[in-house]
């Protein structure tokens, strides 16, 4: 009996082989794609007041509607905010019986850091050790803060030359996707539904998700690939909001000045510098669960100054408390500077999408067993940060986030690999069946 079951579990392990063997790669790979996306800058800009804040992105949307025509994407269009839409057609006897499941990623890559000019370094056969970034050696990305390099020996890494961001945020995302779409075309033997695909411009400076066309779209659940390390499943996103905070002094001619000029950046100096007490949570104070207030963009000047603050935590309370710490801040301010007009306006983001996905267990079930398949880990991970899905989840399509296998986003020394990519792919190819199975 023994016998006869190690007999049966060859044989399908040797047919799970041939299964695999027989599997025709994508024309391009996702590295391939991946390198050829980077090299078109898609920065986006803050408070440009349109869709797409940069005009630049749309030659990424161009150029992705023409490659999803090529691959027979279906009903593949480029609304006016800049989103590009498509529908992959299911090879089901009858579609209607499976959902139609989404993706997303997004075009635009961080304005903290710039995405023009991105020169890729393909670190070959990494065997250890720190990296070194070759145009500005100061730039280095250590063992010791990069812990995942440790499992990537023998591995291609991918990083930009020191003096540009790579573009893994999100044109991995992107990558992957249009290699998954690939391979399908050219394995019709793997089996899925409708599939939904999105692009989507400005994600990194709270984009159109407004305006997303869910109901067009089609799709029931959906997913955005736009996480990090490999393995990584993500179905909580922090509860964000953002602060304006206005200075308002009079300008005047300085050689005339006495008793009438005040300076309102000085006011918004004395603003920024109560952020500096050990007892405010900043990002690069706290990990984990613990949320942050982040003062990242200001413009100073006599007459108006403004100082932009991010709030977040992975609970409203928590924000309405950093909220109100931000308020207490600025009356300190204004009793200090009693001549210069302070006030705060505040917006909320988005919101945590944690509450809304725990009605929908399937959807990270799903994803874990993608990951297990492909042969990676799946990790659940908080994101410390926000994604499109964050939005489209609080408008009623559940969207969690899964790996890209990128690390290190919106700075010099983000980096990718070729395992990331390839593995990235897989376990999306993955997860396209494992839907149409369980309809």
């Amino acid at each position: 009996m023994v016998m006869k079951i190690l007999l049966s579990l060859t044989f399908l392990f040797t047919l799970a082989i041939a299964g695999m063997a027989q599997q025709k790669a994508p024309t391009e790979s996702a590295m391939d794609r991946f390198l050829r996306y980077i090299k078109i800058d898609t920065q986006s800009a803050e408070e440009a007041g349109k869709f797409p804040s940069t005009e630049k992105q749309l030659v990424l949307a161009r150029l992705l509607e023409s490659e999803l025509k090529a691959l027979g994407v279906q009903n593949v269009r480029i609304s006016k905010e800049g989103i590009v839409y498509g529908l992959v057609v299911g090879n089901l006897p009858d579609n209607s019986k499976a959902p139609t499941i989404g993706f997303l990623a997004h075009m635009d890559t961080s304005p903290a850091v710039s995405g023009a000019n991105v020169n890729a370094i393909i670190h070959k056969n990494y065997q250890g050790g720190d990296i070194v970034l070759p145009n500005d050696k100061t730039q280095v990305i250590t063992v010791e803060k990069n812990p995942a390099l440790k499992e990537l020996i023998g591995d291609d890494i991918i990083t930009a030359d020191g003096t540009t961001l790579l573009g893994s945020d999100d044109k991995s995302g992107i990558a992957e996707l249009m290699a998954m779409i690939d391979t399908l075309k050219q394995n019709p033997q793997l089996k899925h539904g409708n599939i939904a695909i999105a692009f989507t411009p400005d994600e990194e400076v709270g984009g159109p998700m407004e305006l997303f066309d869910i109901e067009g779209w089609g799709a029931k659940y959906a997913y955005t690939v736009d996480g990090g390390e490999l393995g990584e499943i993500s179905d909580e996103t922090w509860t964000a909001k953002t602060a304006t905070i206005t200075f308002r002094g009079m300008s005047t001619h300085p050689g005339y000045a006495k008793d009438i000029l005040v300076n309102s950046s000085f006011a918004a100096a004395d603003f920024l510098s109560r952020f500096n007490d050990p007892k405010i949570p900043r990002p690069e104070t706290t990990a984990g669960r613990d949320g942050f207030v982040h003062p990242y963009n200001s413009t100073l000047d006599i007459e108006t100054s403004v100082v932009r603050v991010l709030l977040r935590n992975f609970d409203m309370s928590g924000v309405d408390e950093q909220e109100k710490m931000i308020r207490a801040m600025l009356e300190e301010t204004k009793k200090k500077f009693p001549k210069v007009g302070g006030e705060m306006e505040v917006r909320l983001g988005y919101l945590n999408m944690k509450e809304e996905l725990k009605k929908h267990p399937q959807l990270v079930e799903n994803a874990r067993k993608a990951a297990q398949r492909a042969g990676v880990t799946p990790k659940m991970k908080p994101i410390r940060g926000g994604t499109d899905g964050s939005r489209l989840t609080a408008r009623g399509l559940p969207t969690p986030n899964i790996f890209t296998g990128g690390h290190n986003f919106h700075g010099k020394l983000e980096w990718n690999s070729r395992k990331g990519l390839e593995k990235s792919t897989e376990m999306l190819v993955h997860l396209v069946q494992i839907w149409a199975e369980s309809k």
